[in-house]
């Protein structure tokens, strides 16, 4: 059996002393550490190496503590990572900065060696809770995008489905985690179509009942192999309801109007318009205008949001300038 590999420390404080001081306390730990004197050093170290947490001295020359806070909560790549704020006076300025930041906890000067590394551990198993959490979300990615690859007329579908959605989720107003949730149910949403055999999956020709009957499954199964990951709380609606239609006739539920979620109308409606604009084995992809014409004629009858779709058009035109 491989050991664990120690977790990386970054220490960035331009006083030697301090520096040097909390490294020896964390080695004795265990721990790697990284030494930074500025901030800037601090980024540069961020920016290649991997770091699991960081101790930032509050005021650095050049780049201060906070800006190398904020830098590293303002990176998606990053922003997981754990940051402790040192500083020698807590005052409640520094604490509403530092929340801003997005600073996970302060320690102040001069520290104790029993506090810091009781820290530095309770954050530390934080991050490996939010790591697991992080891989076992890679492997349902992985799993959509191998479904995805089954079949080369969808190559690209999921990324455009997550990208499609965000930006109309973004022209829509809608908060930051209801844009997240649709990134990534525009990967996932099809995940259900693991249990659909391929023969019935790569069909070319039309499907029997029995086998549009097992089709329309795979968002219940996709709902549900997706449920056990608390981060996915969002998601499960959009990859239920994303074959819902406006007047109650989609499935699995029959939802109509707005008993639709509104995230998973917006996937409906991208999805509708990816397939469309793609190659599929009995016609050619086909142009932006010709696939609204169609969407356009569906709204009519009931199916789509009409909202959406307008909004969506508005959406493909600014893209395609």
């Amino acid at each position: 059996m491989h050991e664990a590999k120690p977790y990386t420390i970054l220490i960035a404080d331009d006083e030697a002393a301090n520096r040097d001081m909390l490294a020896m306390m964390l080695e004795r730990e265990g721990y790697d550490i990284l030494l930074a004197h500025d901030g800037e050093e601090a980024s540069n170290l961020f920016a290649h190496r991997h770091v699991d947490l960081a101790l930032l001295d509050v005021k650095m020359p050049g780049h201060t503590g906070f800006e190398v806070c904020r830098a590293i909560k303002n990176n998606p790549k990053t922003r997981l990572v754990p940051v402790v704020m040192i500083t020698g006076l807590i005052n409640t300025n520094d604490r509403i900065v530092g929340i801003e930041c997005g600073a996970d906890d302060y320690l102040r000067k001069p520290i104790r060696r029993e506090e810091l590394t009781a820290r530095v551990r309770s954050l530390l198993r934080f991050k490996q809770f939010t790591d697991e959490l992080e891989s076992a979300e890679g492997v349902l990615f992985s799993l959509a995008l191998s479904i995805e690859a089954k079949d080369p007329f969808t190559e690209g579908h999921c990324t455009r489905m997550s990208k499609y959605s965000v930006e109309l989720a973004s022209a829509l107003g809608l908060p930051e985690e209801q844009r997240t949730a649709l990134q990534k149910a525009g990967t996932v949403h099809d995940i259900g179509k693991v249990a659909v055999p391929d023969s019935i999956l790569l069909k070319p020709g039309l499907l029997t009942l029995e086998e549009r009957k097992m089709v329309e499954q795979h968002p219940v199964v996709g709902a549900r192999i997706c449920e056990p990951l608390k981060s996915f709380r969002l998601v499960l609606p959009i990859i239920r309801h994303h074959h819902e239609k406006m007047d109650g006739s989609g499935y699995p539920d029959g939802l109509r109007g707005e008993a639709i979620p509104i995230t998973a109308r917006i996937l409906t409606v991208v999805d509708v318009y990816d397939a469309l604009t793609s190659d599929c084995p009995y016609r050619s992809a086909m142009s932006s205008e010709e696939a609204f014409k169609i969407m356009q004629e569906e709204v009519s009858k009931g199916w789509w949001d009409r909202q959406l779709v307008a909004e969506f058009r508005k959406v493909i035109a600014a893209s395609e300038k």
